[in-house]
């Protein structure tokens, strides 16, 4: 077989087209937690805070299962490359299996994690009201799993408008539930903070349904509805699956324990730096989460040029990657910058707060280019299945720099709440260079492999 060596522009025009539903549909998924924020400080600093704390404890949890479910997206995109329809109706069957099982363990693991709250420095407070919110927002893992599952496979096959979709009406949703719970509008009972909850919990259960009804009556998956059918379970795709997705979800852990981390240290500061964290957190979030769509972009390109063995291609789909993720990294840094002084204000009026606020985000916005150069090396070399050395770069960068580097200038030298930042500056940074040299070796592995 004759392999086209497609120019950039080709490249350039494949992956954004690939990753601009992807890119949307990661705004509406993670634009709920945004609405929620925003929604939950006209209560107070105090709902706000104990959001942030309630939400960085689930961001552990969610992150690993979510890396758990990234485990089918190259294996679908591989055998999508070798034209094996069977293996992929099969894949479609064991996923469903892997991110259930997953969610209730997560669950699991999360309600125990809960019983050790009060040891954690926090506020009382900040306790007292984000523990039952916690609850419901982990309830919400078992339908957001199921959800990942259908959308990391329709993603391995290149669809991604349907997600995009199904995950914009999710966010309309949320906001709808969120008004009348939280705030007890139309007869509707005032829950506050835990209406919050409520409304991300409907959402996700909407989100899984929606994709499953479209995989169950799509034309373009027909051939793979055999897939929905729980029978003839192999532990042979399992292996794959969790040989990909354990480490993913271990990286993840490690960049968003990270971050958990820190918000821990912004309590034991107060409540205003836990609140001001939470505010930069949900800003960051939205920039990384659009990353990740172009790293689920270069997942599939790259896996799909491993399927073809197609070297020359597999190292002009990862290059693309890395250069659209540092153009749109580059805007958002801007942004972050010239507005760090007006974002903090569509959440809260306390003008310390705001002050804060604003300067968490200013060194967001140094850190947005080396977020995207390392959210996109992950997904390029997750594409290759490499994941082991990845796995070690973050916990490194973030572990036994990041960490330590944050507490260091937080605590030690007492730079504060903008110290703690600063480390996860360093962490980032680490990653970034790290992946990206790690990428360009394999690359080259790859071509001589594939010569002979």
């Amino acid at each position: 077989m004759t392999l086209e060596k497609l120019s950039y522009q080709q490249h350039y025009k494949k992956t954004l087209h690939l990753a601009f539903p992807v890119i949307l549909s990661q705004i509406g998924h993670v634009s709920v937690g945004i609405v929620d924020s925003i929604m939950v400080g006209q209560i107070g600093s105090e709902a706000l805070a104990a959001s942030s704390f309630a939400n960085s404890m689930l961001m552990v949890f969610l992150m690993f299962g979510i890396g758990i479910s990234y485990g089918i997206t190259p294996l679908v995109a591989q055998a999508d490359g070798e034209g094996d329809t069977t293996k992929i109706a099969r894949l479609l069957r064991h996923g469903i299996i892997l991110c259930g099982a997953t969610s209730l363990l997560l669950f699991l693991a999360g309600f125990i994690l809960s019983f050790a709250f009060e040891s954690f420095s926090q506020p009382a407070e900040v306790i007292n009201m984000g523990t039952p919110y916690f609850y419901v927002i982990l309830a919400s893992l078992i339908p957001l799993m199921l959800f990942q599952n259908f959308r990391q496979f329709l993603e391995g096959l290149s669809i991604t408008r349907p997600t995009m979709f199904i995950s914009i009406g999710a966010n309309l949703l949320n906001v709808l539930f969120n008004y009348l719970l939280i705030y007890g509008k139309f007869g509707f009972p005032e829950l506050g903070l835990i209406g919050a909850g409520w409304g991300t919990l409907i959402s996700r259960v909407f989100m899984a349904i929606g994709l499953l009804m479209y995989i169950g009556k799509s034309k373009r998956t027909e051939v793979f509805k055999v897939g929905l059918r729980i029978f003839s379970i192999s532990a042979a795709y399992f292996k794959p699956m969790l040989k990909i997705g354990v480490p993913s979800g271990a990286q993840f852990v490690f960049e968003v324990g990270a971050f958990s981390v820190a918000a821990l240290m912004m309590g034991q500061l107060g409540v205003v730096p836990l609140a001001a964290h939470q505010i930069a957190i949900s800003l960051v979030s939205l920039s990384y989460m659009m990353a990740t769509g172009i790293a689920a972009a270069s997942t599939v390109r790259v896996g799909n040029q491993i399927g073809k063995r197609d070297a020359f291609n597999l190292n002009r789909a990862g290059n693309t990657s890395f250069i659209i993720a540092l153009i749109f990294m580059a805007f958002c840094a801007t942004i972050f910058i010239v507005f760090h002084n007006f974002f903090p204000t569509l959440y809260v009026d306390d003008p310390e707060l705001i002050s804060l606020a604003g300067t968490l985000i200013v060194v967001a916005g140094f850190f947005q280019l080396s977020d995207g150069v390392q959210v996109v090396g992950l997904g390029a070399l997750r594409g290759m299945s490499d994941v082991k050395i990845p796995t070690i770069i973050t916990l490194i960068a973030y572990w036994v720099l990041g960490i330590p580097v944050s507490y260091l200038f937080g605590f030690v030298w007492d730079f504060g709440p903008q110290g703690i930042w600063l480390g996860l500056l360093v962490g980032l940074s680490a990653s970034a260079v790290a992946l990206y040299v790690r990428f360009k070796i394999l690359a080259k592995k790859k071509a001589i492999s594939f010569a002979f």
